[in-house]
């Protein structure tokens, strides 16, 4: 690929980006450790905040740490954006929105008074930055298999769960018929909602037959569920199967397949470069 025309950006910057971006090397490495320490104590105090006795007794003391853990979180929020040529690509991005969410909650306090427990929820989202620290591990290729098999396996799932969600708009007509209101199914919505509830082995048991009819009915339902639930495993399972065999470096087989690693392009945030290389594949920039 023909390099880039893009000036290079400052030795300082470029370190910086190494540093948050990659985790190759042993600085990005210790910062993802510092990350995931924080991430996972961040959420550990969410959990303990939201016990009533807790977070009665030590209300300042959980105030004063999630403060710390904010003031990081914006601290490293504006040092990714600092560190890349195109601030909007992570921004916009998906994590870039994770993370955006993850350091304002405590901030939106001061215009939302009285609402620091509503944005508990909020907060928790802070676990989801989990997935991309995990790079940092042998199971990063793994991970992408495991993404590329859930892809491919979607048209499928989505035309099982269609067929499914047609079973239970049949099989909870017929139970709205031969139960009625007498037995709990006062309605064909109430009876497809009992039917999906029985159909995933799921069973609150709030509704239940009382004919010889319905609870026919229920046990077909019932046996049908074991098998349901295990299709979207074995479409998932097959799809993933066939993944690693296509992407196997064996003699004679793909012997174009290379390896990806963590390197993220400085100026357009591309993700999944291939080992030694030098540019990135999305724009030609220098790696």
């Amino acid at each position: 690929m023909p390099k880039s025309n893009v000036q290079p950006t400052s030795e300082w910057r470029r370190k910086l980006h190494e540093v948050i971006y990659e985790a190759d090397t042993p600085s990005g490495k210790l910062f993802d450790v510092i990350l995931l320490i924080v991430i996972i104590f961040s959420v550990i105090l969410v959990l303990l905040e939201s016990v009533p006795a807790l977070g009665s007794k030590y209300s300042e003391e959980f105030i004063f740490a999630e403060w710390i853990i904010t003031i990081f979180f914006t601290i490293e929020y504006f040092l990714r954006i600092i560190s890349i040529n195109k601030p909007t690509k992570y921004i916009f991005s998906f994590y870039g929105i994770i993370d955006f969410l993850s350091t304002v909650p405590l901030y939106l306090t001061f215009l939302l008074p009285g609402g620091y427990n509503a944005l508990l929820a909020v907060r928790s989202l802070r676990l989801l930055r989990v997935f991309r620290i995990l790079k940092i591990t042998r199971f990063i290729g793994e991970a992408d298999k495991l993404s590329k098999a859930i892809k491919s396996s979607l048209p499928k799932i989505l035309v099982f769960l269609f067929a499914v969600l047609v079973i239970s708009i049949i099989m909870g007509t017929l139970m709205y018929l031969v139960e009625g209101a007498e037995s709990g199914f006062v309605s064909i919505p109430v009876s497809i909602y009992w039917c999906i509830v029985t159909l995933t082995t799921v069973g609150f048991g709030d509704i239940a037959p009382v004919t010889p009819m319905g609870q026919f009915l229920a046990t077909i339902i019932m046996i049908m569920g074991y098998g349901i639930i295990a299709v979207p495993t074995g479409i998932v399972s097959a799809e993933y199967t066939t993944g690693v065999k296509s992407q196997a470096p064996t003699p004679g087989k793909n012997p174009n397949y290379r390896h990806v690693n963590t390197q993220v392009c400085q100026n357009c945030h591309a993700k999944k470069h291939q080992d030694g290389a030098s540019y990135c594949h999305e724009c030609g920039y220098s790696l």
